[in-house]
């Protein structure tokens, strides 16, 4: 018998390291691997490819007699059997830091590809696949490298960003903490591409065990990349540097606030040189789109959005988790048929899609498609993919409060618009939490609302309108009490 755990964080704050230990104190054999993201089954066992879980100590002695009851095989559970898993192909199968598993599992297959063929086809590749960039704006990540490789210039950067700071979001965290090489192999080859010698992984210090996999992975394949060098930069958790220009200050050492575009960091960007700069899920998506094609991986998906999103489902979810789908299913299957609804069993009122800056969604329109155009036609967002869940008993006056306070609290303080607005907004929606010239006041929100989104410089100010006037429009009833 060969056990299998995950070491992956949320594992590891459901006590994965004790029945772990409890396994190899019976003489099992043990290996702590990625997680397979069925969060609600953690601590998850594998035990020859049947799962166990969620798993406490006092269960192990159970499970090595074969008492215990399992939840079948894992890969034919309905929520894995459903999922198209491409950027997830390895999850809950290797060891993260193993060179040996990921080489096993096709790793380095798409370095070897781009090498073959090429800067110039590697970028035609790419543009061919369709990736957009799945940090949040949905910009074609081919465009994005083109210009830099057309770019003249004695120095390029590729710069990973993984300043995951979206609610519901830990897509970037799972990758970094369980398939750190495939993230590593995808930044070499956008090295490759666009002509770059160097890359930056910018983490958020809040995860310590991405930071730990990221560095040990770098040291353990520095050999493969090589010209190409990979370092990894910590992040003091400003949740304003998830903007790219930003981030690039906080790179150069300087206050994490936004910059003026133009230039573009395509073109001026770290240290004022051609930069490309992509989310975590979109350079790990590069790998498996040089080994398979361009075109295989448009297959996936509709309209203008190609390829799978790894959804993030948490808040007052009964099976949270991570669910690799391509795009096109609908909001409603991901809440009431993957989520399995809530957790609380009360009704869901509405779900947040694309973390504190999203829209507030009801059931009304969980018809809509997973697609960027179709969320944007909704005035909505599909962001990072985390969709947080709400039963009936959510305030939603409480909630756009919320998303006024969080940008009075992470603004940069650059622009006006955001800094001043947000401010103004807690008062506003203060008065009218407290009754007071409601009517009025709702007015002046709707304005306040349409100068922060089109005068902030960044999403922060620009998009926290969203969950704003979407609990208006969608919730009258919770601000005329």
């Amino acid at each position: 018998m060969k056990v299998r755990i995950s070491d992956d964080a949320l594992a590891l704050a459901c006590g994965a390291d004790a029945v772990a230990a409890a396994f190899e104190k019976a003489g099992i054999e043990t290996e702590r691997v990625s997680s397979w993201g069925m969060h609600w089954l953690e601590p998850l066992v594998d035990v020859d490819g049947v799962g166990y879980g969620p798993v406490t100590v006092d269960q192990v002695a159970a499970i090595i007699d074969g008492t215990a009851q399992s939840i079948g095989r894992i890969e034919e559970h309905p929520f894995i059997a459903k999922q198209s898993r491409l950027t997830f192909m390895r999850a809950g199968k290797t060891r993260p830091t193993s060179l040996d598993d990921y080489y096993s599992s096709d790793g380095w297959l798409g370095l070897a590809k781009a090498r073959e063929v090429g800067a110039e086809t590697t970028v035609a590749m790419i543009l061919a696949s369709g990736l957009r960039g799945r940090g949040g704006a949905g910009f074609p990540a081919g465009i994005k490298w083109k210009t830099v490789a057309d770019a003249t210039a004695d120095q390029k950067y590729i710069v990973c960003n993984a300043d995951e700071g979206d609610s519901a979001t830990f897509a970037d965290r799972m990758v970094m903490e369980g398939d750190p090489f495939m993230l590593i192999e995808g930044m070499a080859i956008a090295g490759l591409a666009v002509g770059a010698n160097k890359g930056f992984v910018y983490i958020r210090s809040e995860y310590p065990h991405a930071i730990a996999k990221m560095e040990a992975a770098i040291k353990a394949c520095a050999h493969l990349i090589a010209p190409f060098v990979v370092e990894v930069r910590v992040g003091a958790g400003a949740y304003v540097c998830g903007e790219e220009t930003s981030l690039l200050n906080s790179l150069e050492g300087k206050r994490g606030e936004v910059r003026a575009k133009p230039p573009l960091p395509a073109l001026e960007g770290l240290f004022g040189k051609p930069t490309v700069v992509n989310n975590v899920l979109t350079l790990a998506a590069v790998p498996w789109i040089m080994t398979h094609g361009g075109e295989a991986y448009a297959a996936f998906g509709m309209g203008r959005s190609k390829g799978t999103m790894p959804v993030q489902l948490a808040g007052n979810v009964k099976y949270g988790g991570l669910f690799e789908v391509a795009f096109g299913i609908t909001l409603g299957e991901l809440v009431n048929e993957i989520g399995g609804g809530t957790d609380s069993g009360r009704p869901v009122r509405c779900v947040q899609v694309g973390g504190p800056l999203g829209a507030y969604i009801p059931p009304s329109q969980f018809d809509l498609p997973f697609d960027y155009e179709a969320f944007a036609a909704a005035d909505a967002l599909i962001g990072h993919a985390g969709i947080t869940i709400f039963d009936d008993g959510v305030d939603m006056a409480q909630m756009a409060r919320f998303a006024m306070e969080f940008c009075a609290a992470e603004s940069c303080g650059k622009c006006t618009p955001c800094r001043l607005g947000s401010t103004r907004g807690v008062e506003t929606i203060d008065q009218i939490i407290a009754g007071k010239n409601v009517d009025e006041n709702l007015e002046l929100i709707a304005d306040l609302s349409e100068t922060m989104k089109y005068g902030s410089l960044c999403a922060l100010g620009g998009f926290t309108p969203y969950p704003v006037m979407s609990a208006i429009r969608h919730f009258p009833e919770d601000f005329k009490k």
